[in-house]
């Protein structure tokens, strides 16, 4: 392969893009292309923002797509769902099947608000039926700002690669004060065991500080879970878990 600054890679006609919204990753694209993608991003952040203005505050879940119901993480979802929206807070998740299912199930069903950003992918093809209200969107970057801004503390419930990816952005950006302090809990000390050893081990390696290690409580336990994040909020704000209101005339809505 030539080094010259004239080099351009191009996908072979054979090599299909599953989903056009991904060629955005590829490089540089057109003007067009890129003004238009600009465009999408635009609408889509502004959209999110306009609906979840007035949800309250909030607590994230993250988890995989894929328990059914007769799995025990899915029930632990779904009770720690219905624990949340005991506290009064509105549970968010990803808006799809699996454990997002079972946390906005816990807090729908138990009369807690229950809101979703959701984004289609191969094995998340739908929508699951527990929200008061969810955002549809295109781009993961997009619903990782809408699922952070919101909330006020986070839950990560056993999940695959995108699980891991919320868990240690969500971290990132707590530890470089970015996002607030906010508290960020593990449910599944045993499924989780390889990433408490590796935690532990950066702080060991220095590469991590004594203080970044507080970042994060792992349990098993769903009600010591949110009584850590009840404590949080408690110790550090104004609890007065008044919703925002619409203005008719800027055509909001609830």
């Amino acid at each position: 392969m030539s080094n010259s600054a004239e080099t351009k890679i191009k996908r072979k006609p054979s090599q299909k893009i599953i989903n056009p919204e991904t060629q955005y990753l590829e490089g540089p694209n057109s003007r067009g292309d890129e003004l238009l993608f600009s465009l999408k991003v635009f609408w889509q952040m502004l959209n999110g923002f306009r609906k979840l203005h007035f949800i309250g505050p909030c607590v994230t879940v993250f988890g995989s797509a894929r328990f059914q119901e007769d799995h025990e993480d899915y029930k632990k979802a779904r009770e720690m769902g219905r624990l949340i929206s005991e506290l009064g807070l509105t549970v968010m998740t990803g808006g799809g099947p699996g454990i997002m299912e079972a946390a906005n199930r816990g807090a729908y069903e138990s009369g807690g608000y229950s809101v979703g950003c959701s984004i289609i992918l191969p094995a998340e093809q739908t929508e699951n039926p527990y929200m008061h209200k969810s955002v549809h969107l295109d781009y993961f970057f997009v619903r990782k700002v809408l699922l952070l801004k919101y909330s006020y503390a986070f839950v990560v419930m056993p999940g695959g690669f995108g699980t891991l990816d919320e868990l240690f952005e969500t971290l990132t950006l707590i530890q470089t004060g970015i996002l607030g302090n906010f508290p960020v809990v593990v449910i599944d000390k045993k499924y989780f065991k390889e990433v408490i050893n590796m935690v532990d081990n950066m702080m060991k390696e220095k590469t991590i500080s004594p203080q970044d290690r507080e970042l994060v409580l792992f349990t098993d336990d769903t009600v010591e879970g949110v009584r850590h994040i009840k404590k949080f909020i408690c110790d550090n704000y104004d609890v007065r878990l008044k919703k925002n209101k619409p203005h008719w005339w800027l055509g909001e809505s609830k």
